[in-house]
């Protein structure tokens, strides 16, 4: 308390001396670090007194990085004092100043424990978090979110939308790059929705958006990256957290631990999470014209029951040996999978040109598929801060090896038989092994000008077997077939290199530009497919300009790459709806896309903000799923009649032009509320077809509604909606969600309790969507069973806890000089 009561005292001597302050050309700056783990202190006290006459004739609060920057009023011989609840004050004297500044370096505050095992600091930043580079979403701090999945922060975060099948979309742009703690994980790479849906939102720190990446990001990805951030601790002591989640619909769980020693620390966690079975009916009602300009009518209606679990565990550690060095290291485990079982009935009618019908034939169908992936991961980074402030060594080594498999099964017969008359089962098991090592080198070559450049290489090779059985009616069994049987190797390695360079113009103009080379060689041992190395040049460019008060306004340009995946490449044939198969297509080109965003940030004084950017995006070799429709199509010893195939094509080019705007708004202290929308105009050239070219208007909403009542009491509204989306052959369907949820905080809010309701009133959420070919015509309806409701715990344990306040909203800081740059 006695600390505490200082640092207002001083915070109230620095709002005083604020006003009476003359301009100089004299400053002092520096920046101040954690003793014991070398982080950046935030919000702490600088006060600058004179040495001759004891008065405090300055003052200032370090920004997000731990910098400051104080003006001197004249010359003369000062002290320098830094004081933080929690740390014991550290005082720099004899500053002589006569006709320059100075730059005191780095100031270590050493952490007082026997305060902090005795106080609590409680407090958060904003959720949201507009910077130059990226945007934050500080998920850690969304206590209405901390019951559901990765998949439900995404919703919420700025500029990205997930639609309810779990598709990701960054600015309208689906070829998205996500990266778990900055690194790529293999768990992303068999099923990216069933990856997000397994990672618990209560283990979630943070998720960052880069729309812009610069030189130092790997090209992947045209669409931009997304980094999701799980949660560490870096304070000294044990403690831990405890997060479970029950409901009609999900129940997941997790438990966190972490143990710091000086400058030594382990984090571990466990965590699983389970979707219900739930029932979802569909229906396809599609016409399609073969050779004999007869028209055949087919009509499916039926169910899936769906369900998906998963869980995750890791251990991780951080070693600081020296004030200069730093050791990280991480291995975990994951594991998911999902399944589907299901019942179709169908009728199939052939009509002549008359409309007359010639034939009708009702079917059954049973169909089951499973999806699973087991990964072991582990990692090890070491950085080196070099003899100049900025001038950094960083080398990073990960690797993983994962184990996906798919299977599925179907058999089809005429209502009147007890025999089916067709049938497949395919079995595709595999091995997914993944080599990441990237050194980056950053140097400060004058206070103004930073050059970064590194060097890194990306080894993957996946080995898949396919095994399929097709079902022989006179024998009434399945039997090997091994025209559709094989084994796939596929190998990809990347080199890449960069030069980028940060610097300022006429100080005035911000800038940071780069360029970055990838050469990628791919092969795979499929028959009569080759696929020839290239290189990739990559620029991107930021310029940016800060005006009073945080506001500042960007030009970006970025060019980015979308190489298709393995699942996309491989030729193994779904055949799980015989009349409506997916596969995969070696021959896929990468898509090249270059974006372009001029954006503004306005920061308010009550903690709101606004940015408003314009996009655009445009993709060459524009990569897009592709039905084909056959009345015949051979599949090894088998012919199908009546077929859809899809895969993916480069179909041409795509232009996206569109605004967005997102913002938070504290209308009272209780009352706030934050939004996004974009609007894309979106056109498609499609080479396959003769350049034919589709238009259409996409828009995006969603808002959030935080309501903070007495006792520790938390009410939240959300609603997201989305536009029907004109695709090349069709129409996606529109989507409207929305979610409830009430949270109680209590025991000094290390726990807390809350109740969470998504669409209550509707139990499905009716999907349209169709596909138009020159020969075929499909609509099909999905009802997906959205409604659910559950309750959630969070419990926060340990003799240490220790947070970082939010921001202070006293006058003297408004005032105070500003340390973020």
């Amino acid at each position: 308390m006695k600390s505490f009561l200082y640092t207002l005292f001083l915070f109230c001597l620095i709002y005083a001396n604020a006003y009476s302050q003359n301009k100089s050309n004299l400053k002092i700056k520096g920046k101040i670090v954690d003793a014991s783990n070398n982080l950046p202190v935030e919000f702490a006290a600088v006060a600058l007194t004179d040495q001759l006459t004891n008065k405090v004739v300055n003052g200032t609060v370090t920004g997000t990085t731990g910098d400051f920057e104080v003006t001197v009023p004249t010359t003369g011989t000062f002290m320098l004092s830094v004081d933080f609840i929690g740390y014991q004050k550290a005082v720099v004297k004899d500053i002589v100043l006569n006709t320059t500044g100075k730059d005191l370096q780095t100031i270590q505050l050493t952490p007082s424990v026997n305060v902090l095992n005795e106080v609590t600091v409680v407090g958060k930043k904003a959720i949201v978090e507009n910077k130059i580079d990226k945007i934050v979403y500080n998920a850690a701090n969304d206590i209405t979110s901390q019951g559901g999945v990765a998949l439900d922060v995404l919703r919420k975060v700025p500029q990205v939308s997930v639609d309810i099948d779990g598709n990701v979309e960054l600015q309208g742009n689906p070829n998205v790059r996500f990266l778990i703690n900055g690194k790529p994980s293999t768990i992303f790479g068999n099923s990216l929705t069933d990856a997000l849906a397994s990672i618990p939102a209560s283990q979630i720190q943070t998720i960052e958006v880069l729309t812009s990446p610069g030189a130092r990001y790997d090209a992947q990805g045209t669409g931009g990256i997304i980094n999701i951030v799980l949660k560490e601790n870096h304070l000294q002591g044990m403690n831990g957290t405890i997060s479970l989640t029950a409901g009609t619909r999900l129940e997941n769980g997790s438990v966190n631990l972490n143990f710091r020693k000086n400058n030594f620390g382990i984090n571990t966690f466990v965590s699983g999470n389970k979707q219900l079975s739930s029932r979802t009916p569909s229906s396809q009602n599609r016409f399609s014209k073969g050779d004999t300009e007869q028209t055949t009518q087919l009509l499916q209606k039926g169910y899936q029951d769906f369900q998906r679990s998963g869980y995750q565990s890791g251990i991780g550690f951080d070693w600081s040996p020296t004030k200069k060095d730093n050791l990280i290291g991480s291995i975990g485990y994951t594991d998911f999978g999902s399944e589907s079982r299901g019942t179709t009935q169908l009728n199939e009618s052939v009509f002549n040109t008359n409309g007359s019908l010639l034939s009708s034939e009702n079917i059954l169908r049973n169909a089951t598929s499973k999806g699973s992936v087991g990964a072991l991961e582990w990692s090890l980074s070491y950085s080196k801060k070099l003899r100049n402030d900025g001038q950094e060594l960083n080398v990073l080594y990960s690797s993983s090896f994962g184990k996906p498999q798919n299977n599925y099964s179907q058999t089809q017969q005429y209502l009147a038989e007890n025999i089916p008359y067709s049938g497949s089962s395919g079995h595709t098991p595999g091995n997914n092994k993944q080599t990441n090592l990237s050194i980056d080198y950053s140097h400060p070559l004058t206070t103004d000008l930073t050059l970064e450049t590194g060097v890194k290489t990306v080894l993957q090779d996946i080995n898949s077997q396919a095994d399929v059985l097709v079902f022989s009616p006179s024998l009434n069994q399945y039997t090997a077939d091994s025209s559709q049987s094989y084994l796939l190797n596929y190998s990809m390695k990347i080199y890449a290199g960069y030069l980028s360079g940060t610097f300022s113009l006429f100080h005035y103009l911000n800038v940071k530009t780069g360029l970055r080379f990838e050469h990628t060689d791919v092969t795979i041992d499929f028959p009569n497919t080759s696929i020839p190395s290239y290189n990739n040049l990559v620029p991107s460019i930021v310029l940016s300009h800060n005006f009073k008060g945080d506001q500042y306004i960007k030009l970006a340009f970025t060019r980015r790459i979308e190489r298709a995946d393995y699942r996309e490449i491989n030729p193994f044939m779904n055949l799980s709806d015989p009349y409506n198969i997916t596969t995969g297509n070696p021959l896929l080109k990468p898509e090249i896309g270059n974006n372009i965003e001029l954006g503004y940030n306005k920061p308010f004084k009550n903690g709101g903000s606004l940015y408003i950017a314009l996009i655009e995006r445009i993709n060459t070799n524009d990569i897009k799923p592709y039905t084909t429709f056959y009345p015949e199509y051979v599949i090894g010893d088998s012919t199908y009649q009546n077929v859809s195939i899809t895969k993916r094509q480069n179909i041409g080019i795509e232009y996206n032009s569109g605004i967005s705007i997102s913002g938070q708004l504290p209308l009272t202290t209780q009352l706030s509320v934050r939004g996004n929308a974009i609007v894309t105009q979106k056109r498609v050239v499609n080479t396959l077809l003769s350049n034919q070219v589709a238009n259409g208007v996409n828009y995006r909403l969603n808002l959030n509604v935080i309501y903070q009542l007495p006792w520790d009491l938390v009410m939240e509204g959300f609603g997201n909606f989305s536009s029907a989306i004109n695709t090349i052959q069709g129409k996606r369907p529109q989507q409207l969600t929305y979610n409830l949820a009430i949270r109680k905080q209590f025991h000094h809010k290390n726990a807390s309790f809350g109740l969470t309701a998504t669409n209550p009133f509707t139990r499905y959420i009716r999907q349209v969507t169709t596909v138009v070919t020159e020969n075929y015509v499909s609509t099909t309806i999905v009802q997906v069973p959205y409604r659910s409701f559950g309750i959630s715990l969070t419990y926060k344990f340990g003799k240490l806890e220790f947070k970082k306040d939010k921001e202070p909203k006293n006058n003297f800081l408004q005032n105070a000089p500003s340390t973020d740059n």
